[in-house]
């Protein structure tokens, strides 16, 4: 009967390494080829579109990292995105405009955001964490709708894109478009191995028991700080695509709305899943899209359709394809007969 068993469980054994290498690889490759696609089509707004939700995934992502990896559900994420975008806009309205000196002032901005306000959050746990990191979020709103000086609620137009070294290279749709693509690429790895670093380890540990972790010398607080400094300074980096993106900039960037709404692309990608969280805000997204065109009250219908993906879709959509990988490699030791019995 062994190797009935080992016949059986080896494509078990196989199907996670395959859902986790060979589908990022799948999904980004699609991406990449996105540019071409439209331009035979002669549709650019799919450029648009498609850059839309790539730097909600480098949001989304940034925010898996915390709930899915750290066990930190932060209700408070958009603030992050806003505070980068803010900086773009505060920037190009004093005339700066090179992205060389936005993007670094935009994360950096962010990441300090983060750290002030996580210096308080990370003292709290469970529900008291989500209800100030909901705090902070709409404290950064409603600063930014005081802003009189840089829109106030009514927002910041800003004037043009920035340059890059001096060129307006980021005015053209396909280079915005592929400096996008890279930057979730990058946010994307760089959140791959930090997860399976001996830092990701501990993070991880922290989650699963932060008691057992303390208890064998690690700086639980320190760590999931470290954490969550990184994960706003790489929302700071979807605030500065998107405010890019818009050529505007508002108080709604930092909204506890949009904060749902990254939650729920986590959710709806799966927790823990980093490729996951890309599908999840792009379904989100495209289902957005989809759906206003038949209502302006979508999310009546939306709804319904995320109770039954997080009743019945376990893991959410990536927990379904993973257990699709898994049912079709049970089915293949049987394709050429019967495994061998003792």
């Amino acid at each position: 009967m062994s190797r009935l068993h080992d016949a059986r469980d080896t494509p078990m054994r196989l199907a996670w390494p395959l859902a986790r290498e060979i589908f990022p690889v799948v999904l980004f490759a699609a991406l990449a080829l996105i540019p071409a696609l439209a331009g035979l089509l002669g549709q650019q707004y799919v450029l648009s579109l498609f850059g839309r939700v790539m730097i909600f995934a480098i949001a989304a992502v940034s925010l898996d990292l915390l709930v899915g990896f750290g066990g930190l559900i932060s209700f408070g994420h958009a603030a992050f995105i806003g505070v980068g975008a803010y900086a773009v806009g505060i920037l190009s309205s004093h005339g700066l405009r090179e992205a060389l000196l936005s993007l670094p002032i935009a994360i950096l901005a962010s990441a300090l955001f983060a750290l002030l306000t996580g210096f308080v959050c990370l003292r709290t746990k469970g529900v008291y964490f989500i209800m100030i990191t909901l705090a902070f979020g709409q404290m950064a709103y409603f600063t930014a709708s005081s802003l009189a000086p840089y829109g106030g609620d009514d927002g910041l137009t800003i004037a043009a894109r920035n340059t890059l070294a001096g060129f307006e290279l980021l005015r053209n749709q396909w280079f915005f478009y592929y400096l996008v693509l890279g930057s979730l690429l990058g946010t994307y790895l760089f959140c791959r191995g930090l997860v399976d670093s001996r830092f990701g380890r501990v993070f991880r540990g922290a989650k699963e028991n932060a008691v057992r972790m303390q208890t064998i010398g690690f700086d639980v607080y320190r760590f999931q700080l470290t954490g969550y400094v990184i994960a706003g300074g790489l929302a700071g980096l979807a605030g500065f695509l998107l405010a890019n993106a818009t050529e505007f900039v508002s108080p709604a960037y930092m909204s506890w709305q949009l904060s749902g709404e990254l939650v729920i692309m986590v959710l709806l990608g799966g927790l823990g899943s980093l490729h996951g969280a890309i599908v999840g805000a792009a379904a989100y997204l495209f289902l957005e899209e989809w759906l206003s065109g038949f209502t302006e009250n979508w999310k009546v219908i939306f709804g319904p359709m995320l109770v039954l993906v997080v009743l019945f879709a376990h893991g959410g959509l990536m927990g379904a394809w993973n257990a699709v990988v898994q049912k079709v490699a049970q089915l293949q030791p049987f394709a050429n007969g019967a495994p061998a019995r003792d």
